[in-house]
């Protein structure tokens, strides 16, 4: 499943190479950047350092927090790919490879494992067959993969919060599952509908 994620990842994005906005990939590149460059107060709103005309950031808050915390981490990897202003367009090998494996930090460190626990709360222990094909339809679902994967997006923090909420709900444990599918709402918006 890792390896089908990281394969599709090695294809070109929505944008790459293309001024003046470089698609969906330069949008979460600069959205790190910004979070680890401005105040928290300035994140979302148009200031002489973030021009909100482009890429701004316009996700919940959960998204800014991830954006920050991967930017961190660049700011360690490759410091050019998230410097304040200079980095707009920023694309080299290395960055992709950056960004490309933070979109799959995500898959396994919450959907993969949300996804397992949804099976596992519909089909328990004994639906050996149907709990793994529940879990290969949805894990090589198309649309999950090349739209996260290919054309560069973290839908799938979203998807695995909302997940993993409806896995606690059906175990009874609706206290939890409830603040997950908040945390949902406060990465995307999407998680509404």
């Amino acid at each position: 499943l890792v390896l089908i994620r990281w394969l599709v990842g090695l294809h070109s994005y929505s944008g790459e190479h293309t001024p003046p906005m470089f698609g969906d990939y330069e949008a979460q590149r600069h959205w790190m950047e910004i979070t680890i460059n401005l105040p928290v107060s300035d994140w979302y709103f148009n200031t002489t350092s973030n021009d909100l005309l482009y890429w701004g950031l316009d996700y919940p808050p959960l998204t800014a927090y991830v954006s920050y915390f991967f930017g961190r981490t660049a700011e360690v990897a490759e410091p050019a790919m998230v410097e304040l202003t200079s980095s707009r367009g920023y694309e080299s090998a290395t960055s992709k490879v950056f960004m490309r494996a933070s979109v799959l930090l995500c898959d396994v460190a919450l959907f993969i494992p949300a996804i397992y626990c949804v099976a596992r709360a519909v089909y328990g222990t004994q639906q050996w067959t149907q709990r793994t094909a529940f879990l290969l339809l949805i894990l090589l679902q198309p649309a999950v993969l090349l739209i996260d994967h290919g054309h560069f997006q973290y839908n799938n923090v979203c998807l695995g919060f909302t997940a993993l909420g409806v896995a606690l709900i059906l175990q009874g444990n609706e206290f939890l599952g409830s603040i997950c599918y908040c945390l949902a709402l406060n990465f995307k918006q999407m998680a509404l509908y």
